[in-house]
């Protein structure tokens, strides 16, 4: 992780207690990663419902120095309140990714999504508001923009929503935003766009496309496109993703509170042309590497047909700028899951 500590603000040389939810997860884990790295106390929490231990012993094995130190894990489930009650206790931020995602889940199940996304997010609030912690930032999704044709997306106009999960991800902005005008809570809602990077899993029925035609493509297995391949999405590698959370979080412009964030690369990929760089990196890695054409199926329910973020607002706000294109990222991308298998 090259990001630099200059980003903690007011915290760079100053050690604080920041909680992370969803730590054994793929975004959670990448955030608790750069905190230690940076002399910051961190506090786990997770059920493992979606997230894995071997993320936890990963990202502590990365690191050096004593940095290990400085972690402690509960488990725990967000839907519990007495549980997030005692998990907030003493502690200064708070970055809320625990979450049950994915469009098509949420579909099958919305009632485990809204038991997690909203029950839970719900009951993080309240023990943060009751624990008197400092600042809560949390994960909303680009799927609040539903089925809005308006590219780029714009913060403030969004359209229907089409899926549970984008009303979970909706309502959480709504209850922020009302705990941070009725409570004075600094409250700071990031929405993400198709993020991807080290520690996604690639397995499940709901594994992200990246990881999942990474996995294929080096398994020599099919690689299925949902509709004609023209869908488009702003990818946005998980670096950037950790640059704006630990942004929300020190920022002392008081002008966040109780507002929403795109975070993205402010760019658009089809995913044909996702899959032909997926395809092209691992040819140069590897060009031994016997790659099948990609098959293409039915759209995918509740899926939006374009996604692209305007990351104006951030960059005003909290002097946010994406750091890297689809081509870096996927570099990286790929270089990890190879190291993995070998």
């Amino acid at each position: 992780m090259i990001l630099s500590k200059r980003i903690l603000g007011p915290y760079e040389n100053k050690q604080v207690s920041w909680l992370v939810t969803g730590v054994a997860g793929f975004i959670g884990s990448n955030l608790a990663e750069y905190l230690l790295r940076n002399n910051q106390k961190v506090i786990g929490f997770d059920n493992f419902s979606t997230g894995y231990k071997h993320n936890i012993e990963d990202l502590l094995k990365s690191l050096e120095n004593g940095e290990a130190g400085n972690f402690s894990f509960v488990e725990g489930d967000v839907s519990d309140l007495s549980a997030c009650e005692k998990v907030c206790q003493n502690v200064d931020i708070v970055l809320h990714q625990a979450a049950l995602g994915s469009v098509p889940r949420s579909i099958a199940d919305p009632i485990a999504t809204n038991n997690s996304n909203v029950t839970g997010f719900l009951n993080m609030l309240t023990a943060c508001k009751n624990s008197e912690v400092r600042r809560f930032v949390y994960a909303s999704s680009s799927s609040v923009y539903g089925d809005s044709v308006e590219l780029p997306k714009v913060e403030e106009r969004t359209g229907n929503l089409l899926s549970p999960y984008g009303v979970s991800k909706k309502t959480n902005e709504l209850y922020a935003e009302i705990f941070a005008n009725i409570y004075g809570m600094e409250t700071v809602g990031l929405r993400y766009f198709n993020v991807y990077g080290k520690r996604q899993d690639p397995n499940g029925a709901y594994a992200a496309v990246i990881p999942k035609w990474i996995d294929a493509v080096l398994s020599g297995n099919d690689v299925f496109i949902n509709g004609d391949g023209e869908t488009s999405r702003d990818f946005t590698y998980i670096e950037d993703v950790v640059k704006m959370n630990i942004l929300a979080g020190t920022s002392e412009n008081a002008e966040i509170f109780g507002n929403i964030f795109n975070v993205a690369a402010g760019g658009r990929s089809t995913l044909n042309e996702l899959f032909a760089i997926i395809c092209k990196e691992l040819s140069n890695l590897d060009p031994d590497l016997v790659i099948k054409e990609a098959k293409y199926r039915e759209f995918r329910q509740g899926d939006i047909r374009h996604s692209n973020a305007d990351i104006s607002k951030a960059k005003k706000y909290m002097d946010y700028t994406a750091s890297y294109d689809l081509k870096r990222g996927m570099e990286n991308t790929i270089e990890y899951y190879l190291s993995k298998r070998s």
